[in-house]
């Protein structure tokens, strides 16, 4: 699931749980790439350093997030957890136009799986 995510979207995720593990020079510089969309070089003229500094910064970083990934999982149970809610929601609007009692029991048997997962 998080393995064929695009790259970026990917560290975007990462960071999203993980970021604040990072220090505030990696925070900003990562931010600045991943979620300004600035180009190494314009990091780099910004930071006064050179852009194979940022390069090897950003790669750590990502390096560093996914690491901390493969320890907590927390990416990957958020992504199981919110496909569960999706199904839930999918189930409750089929169930609105057909009252089929058997996506109930769908829905039911979703909801108790998120809660063991919880």
């Amino acid at each position: 699931m998080i393995s064929n995510m695009e790259p970026k979207v990917k560290q975007a995720y990462l960071y999203d749980f993980y970021g604040e593990l990072l220090n505030a020079h990696q925070r900003k510089i990562f931010e600045d790439f991943v979620f300004n969309d600035l180009s190494l070089g314009e990091i780099a003229q910004e930071q006064e350093i050179s852009r194979q500094a940022v390069h090897d910064l950003v790669r750590r970083a990502t390096k560093k997030l996914e690491e901390y990934e493969q320890k907590l999982h927390l990416l990957e149970r958020f992504l199981r957890l919110r496909e569960k809610a999706v199904c839930i929601q999918q189930r409750a609007a089929d169930y609105e136009q057909s009252q089929e009692p058997q996506l109930l029991a769908e829905i039911q048997e979703i909801s108790e799986e998120i809660i063991k997962e919880l």
